[in-house]
Protein backbone atom coordinates (compact mmCIF):
# COMPACT_ATOMS: atom_id res chain seq x y z
CA UNK A 1 0.00 0.00 0.00
CA UNK A 2 1.37 3.39 -1.00
CA UNK A 3 1.59 5.83 1.89
CA UNK A 4 0.22 9.34 1.51
CA UNK A 5 2.95 11.88 0.86
CA UNK A 6 3.35 14.42 3.64
CA UNK A 7 5.07 17.76 4.14
CA UNK A 8 7.68 18.94 6.62
CA UNK A 9 7.92 22.71 6.94
CA UNK A 10 10.37 25.06 8.60
CA UNK A 11 10.94 28.82 8.53
CA UNK A 12 14.01 31.00 8.59
CA UNK A 13 14.07 34.77 8.79
CA UNK A 14 16.69 37.26 9.86
CA UNK A 15 20.05 36.15 11.23
CA UNK A 16 19.20 34.33 14.45
CA UNK A 17 19.96 30.97 12.81
CA UNK A 18 22.37 30.40 9.97
CA UNK A 19 21.64 28.37 6.83
CA UNK A 20 23.35 25.35 8.39
CA UNK A 21 20.39 25.01 10.75
CA UNK A 22 18.06 24.52 7.78
CA UNK A 23 20.42 22.09 6.07
CA UNK A 24 20.89 20.02 9.23
CA UNK A 25 17.16 19.89 9.87
CA UNK A 26 16.66 18.62 6.32
CA UNK A 27 19.30 15.94 6.90
CA UNK A 28 17.78 14.86 10.22
CA UNK A 29 14.32 14.61 8.67
CA UNK A 30 15.60 12.56 5.75
CA UNK A 31 17.17 10.04 8.15
CA UNK A 32 14.17 9.84 10.46
CA UNK A 33 11.16 9.96 8.13
CA UNK A 34 10.80 6.98 5.82
CA UNK A 35 7.47 7.84 4.24
CA UNK A 36 7.35 9.99 1.07
CA UNK A 37 7.66 13.62 2.03
CA UNK A 38 8.39 17.09 0.79
CA UNK A 39 10.73 19.24 2.88
CA UNK A 40 10.15 22.97 2.47
CA UNK A 41 11.79 26.01 4.04
CA UNK A 42 9.97 29.34 3.93
CA UNK A 43 12.56 32.08 4.12
CA UNK A 44 13.57 35.61 3.22
CA UNK A 45 17.16 34.56 2.50
CA UNK A 46 18.06 31.26 0.83
CA UNK A 47 21.79 31.92 0.64
CA UNK A 48 23.92 29.09 2.01
CA UNK A 49 21.06 26.60 2.37
CA UNK A 50 21.84 23.15 0.97
CA UNK A 51 20.52 22.76 -2.61
CA UNK A 52 18.58 19.65 -1.59
CA UNK A 53 16.22 21.88 0.41
CA UNK A 54 13.15 23.20 -1.41
CA UNK A 55 13.16 26.90 -0.61
CA UNK A 56 10.07 29.09 -1.01
CA UNK A 57 9.45 32.72 -0.14
CA UNK A 58 7.65 33.67 3.03
CA UNK A 59 3.98 34.04 1.97
CA UNK A 60 2.88 37.57 1.15
CA UNK A 61 -0.28 38.79 2.83
CA UNK A 62 -0.87 42.31 1.55
CA UNK A 63 -0.26 43.49 5.10
CA UNK A 64 2.69 45.93 5.18
CA UNK A 65 3.90 44.83 8.62
CA UNK A 66 4.17 41.18 7.61
CA UNK A 67 5.28 41.72 4.03
CA UNK A 68 8.03 44.10 5.15
CA UNK A 69 8.73 42.03 8.27
CA UNK A 70 8.76 44.98 10.64
CA UNK A 71 10.32 44.41 14.03
CA UNK A 72 7.32 43.08 15.98
CA UNK A 73 6.56 40.38 13.40
CA UNK A 74 10.08 39.00 13.76
CA UNK A 75 9.81 38.81 17.55
CA UNK A 76 8.02 36.21 19.68
CA UNK A 77 7.48 33.97 16.66
CA UNK A 78 4.73 36.02 14.98
CA UNK A 79 5.96 35.30 11.45
CA UNK A 80 5.20 31.62 12.08
CA UNK A 81 1.50 32.45 11.68
CA UNK A 82 2.25 32.73 7.95
CA UNK A 83 2.18 28.92 7.93
CA UNK A 84 -1.61 29.25 7.95
CA UNK A 85 -1.72 31.22 4.70
CA UNK A 86 -4.18 29.83 2.18
CA UNK A 87 -2.99 28.80 -0.26
CA UNK A 88 0.37 27.93 1.25
CA UNK A 89 2.18 28.09 -2.07
CA UNK A 90 1.27 24.74 -3.69
CA UNK A 91 1.44 22.59 -0.56
CA UNK A 92 -1.43 20.20 0.06
CA UNK A 93 -2.12 17.62 2.73
CA UNK A 94 -0.62 17.14 6.20
CA UNK A 95 2.12 19.55 7.24
CA UNK A 96 4.49 18.97 10.15
CA UNK A 97 6.06 22.27 11.19
CA UNK A 98 9.40 21.94 12.98
CA UNK A 99 11.43 24.81 14.42
CA UNK A 100 15.07 25.09 13.40
CA UNK A 101 16.42 24.84 16.95
CA UNK A 102 15.66 21.15 17.51
CA UNK A 103 17.55 17.88 17.40
CA UNK A 104 15.71 14.86 16.01
CA UNK A 105 16.82 11.74 17.86
CA UNK A 106 14.38 9.07 16.62
CA UNK A 107 11.82 8.25 13.93
CA UNK A 108 9.21 10.99 13.38
CA UNK A 109 6.80 9.12 11.12
CA UNK A 110 4.49 8.75 14.13
CA UNK A 111 3.77 12.49 14.12
CA UNK A 112 1.52 11.95 11.11
CA UNK A 113 -0.51 9.18 12.76
CA UNK A 114 -2.65 10.70 15.56
CA UNK A 115 -6.03 12.06 14.40
CA UNK A 116 -6.78 15.74 14.82
CA UNK A 117 -6.84 19.04 12.96
CA UNK A 118 -4.07 20.67 15.00
CA UNK A 119 -1.59 18.89 17.25
CA UNK A 120 1.16 20.62 19.20
CA UNK A 121 3.50 20.20 22.17
CA UNK A 122 1.80 20.92 25.47
CA UNK A 123 3.94 23.69 26.99
CA UNK A 124 6.06 22.22 29.76
CA UNK A 125 5.93 25.12 32.22
CA UNK A 126 2.25 26.14 31.91
CA UNK A 127 -0.95 24.69 33.30
CA UNK A 128 -3.38 26.62 31.11
CA UNK A 129 -3.11 24.36 28.06
CA UNK A 130 -0.84 26.66 26.05
CA UNK A 131 1.02 24.82 23.30
CA UNK A 132 4.67 25.09 22.40
CA UNK A 133 4.82 25.52 18.62
CA UNK A 134 8.29 24.08 18.17
CA UNK A 135 6.50 21.11 16.58
CA UNK A 136 2.92 21.19 15.31
CA UNK A 137 0.81 19.55 12.60
CA UNK A 138 -2.04 20.89 10.50
CA UNK A 139 -3.55 20.60 7.03
CA UNK A 140 -2.08 22.97 4.44
CA UNK A 141 -4.45 25.84 3.70
CA UNK A 142 -7.21 24.52 5.95
CA UNK A 143 -7.17 27.23 8.62
CA UNK A 144 -6.82 30.65 6.95
CA UNK A 145 -8.83 32.27 9.74
CA UNK A 146 -5.85 31.99 12.10
CA UNK A 147 -3.80 34.36 9.95
CA UNK A 148 -6.77 36.46 8.84
CA UNK A 149 -7.88 37.31 12.38
CA UNK A 150 -4.37 38.44 13.28
CA UNK A 151 -4.13 40.63 10.20
CA UNK A 152 -7.56 42.14 10.88
CA UNK A 153 -6.83 43.03 14.52
CA UNK A 154 -3.12 43.11 15.11
CA UNK A 155 -3.30 45.47 18.09
CA UNK A 156 -6.15 43.62 19.76
CA UNK A 157 -4.54 40.21 19.35
CA UNK A 158 -1.17 41.36 20.62
CA UNK A 159 -2.79 43.02 23.62
CA UNK A 160 -4.53 39.77 24.58
CA UNK A 161 -1.59 37.34 24.31
CA UNK A 162 2.16 37.49 24.79
CA UNK A 163 3.34 35.61 21.73
CA UNK A 164 2.48 33.62 18.63
CA UNK A 165 2.14 30.27 20.34
CA UNK A 166 -0.41 31.56 22.85
CA UNK A 167 -2.39 33.06 19.98
CA UNK A 168 -2.24 30.00 17.72
CA UNK A 169 -3.07 27.42 20.36
CA UNK A 170 -5.78 29.64 21.80
CA UNK A 171 -7.31 29.97 18.33
CA UNK A 172 -7.62 26.20 17.95
CA UNK A 173 -8.68 25.64 21.55
CA UNK A 174 -11.54 28.14 21.17
CA UNK A 175 -13.13 25.98 18.46
CA UNK A 176 -12.36 22.63 20.07
CA UNK A 177 -9.64 21.64 17.63
CA UNK A 178 -6.57 21.64 19.86
CA UNK A 179 -4.72 18.39 20.48
CA UNK A 180 -1.35 17.47 21.94
CA UNK A 181 1.44 15.05 21.13
CA UNK A 182 2.14 12.21 23.55
CA UNK A 183 4.23 13.78 26.29
CA UNK A 184 7.34 11.67 25.71
CA UNK A 185 7.75 12.55 22.01
CA UNK A 186 8.92 16.17 22.36
CA UNK A 187 11.18 17.05 25.24
CA UNK A 188 12.94 20.22 26.33
CA UNK A 189 16.74 20.13 26.41
CA UNK A 190 16.87 22.43 29.43
CA UNK A 191 14.03 20.79 31.37
CA UNK A 192 14.35 17.12 30.51
CA UNK A 193 17.91 16.47 29.25
CA UNK A 194 20.10 18.59 31.51
CA UNK A 195 20.61 16.84 34.84
CA UNK A 196 19.28 18.61 37.94
CA UNK A 197 21.70 20.55 40.13
CA UNK A 198 24.21 19.44 41.35
CA UNK A 199 24.31 16.39 39.02
CA UNK A 200 24.60 18.78 36.07
CA UNK A 201 28.18 19.50 37.13
CA UNK A 202 29.25 15.86 36.85
CA UNK A 203 26.80 14.20 34.41
CA UNK A 204 26.20 15.28 30.80
CA UNK A 205 22.66 15.83 29.50
CA UNK A 206 20.90 12.69 28.38
CA UNK A 207 18.12 11.79 25.96
CA UNK A 208 14.88 11.03 27.84
CA UNK A 209 13.28 7.66 27.21
CA UNK A 210 10.82 7.77 24.32
CA UNK A 211 11.97 11.16 23.05
CA UNK A 212 11.92 11.80 19.32
CA UNK A 213 12.52 15.54 19.10
CA UNK A 214 14.52 17.64 21.56
CA UNK A 215 13.62 21.34 21.55
CA UNK A 216 16.28 23.94 22.36
CA UNK A 217 14.08 26.92 23.26
CA UNK A 218 16.00 29.91 24.56
CA UNK A 219 19.61 29.19 25.45
CA UNK A 220 21.62 27.12 24.76
CA UNK A 221 21.20 26.38 21.07
CA UNK A 222 22.35 22.97 19.76
CA UNK A 223 25.78 24.17 18.65
CA UNK A 224 26.36 25.70 22.10
CA UNK A 225 25.12 22.69 24.07
CA UNK A 226 27.31 20.42 21.97
CA UNK A 227 30.35 22.29 23.30
CA UNK A 228 29.08 22.67 26.87
CA UNK A 229 27.98 26.31 26.72
CA UNK A 230 24.92 26.87 28.88
CA UNK A 231 23.91 30.50 28.41
CA UNK A 232 23.21 30.80 32.15
CA UNK A 233 25.81 30.72 34.92
CA UNK A 234 23.52 28.69 37.19
CA UNK A 235 22.63 26.07 34.55
CA UNK A 236 25.74 23.99 34.00
CA UNK A 237 25.74 22.10 30.72
CA UNK A 238 28.56 19.66 30.14
CA UNK A 239 29.63 18.93 26.54
CA UNK A 240 26.95 16.72 25.00
CA UNK A 241 28.31 14.27 22.39
CA UNK A 242 24.94 12.82 21.37
CA UNK A 243 24.00 16.18 19.86
CA UNK A 244 26.81 15.75 17.36
CA UNK A 245 25.60 12.25 16.55
CA UNK A 246 22.11 13.41 15.63
CA UNK A 247 22.43 17.10 14.67
CA UNK A 248 24.10 16.65 11.31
Amino acid sequence: MTMEAVNVLCMKWGRKYGPEYVSRLRSMVSRNLARPHRFVCLTDDASGIDPSVEVLDLPRTGDPDFDQRVAWTREHGWLKVLAFASPLHDLTGPVLFIDLDVVIVDDIGCFFDPPGEFLVIREWDKRDGTGNTSVFRFEAGAHPEVLQRLLADRSGVRASVRNEQEYVTGSFASVGRLGYWPEAWCRSFKRHCVRPFPLSFIEPPRIPEGARIIAFHGKPNPHEALEGVSGKWYRRVLPTPWIGEHWR
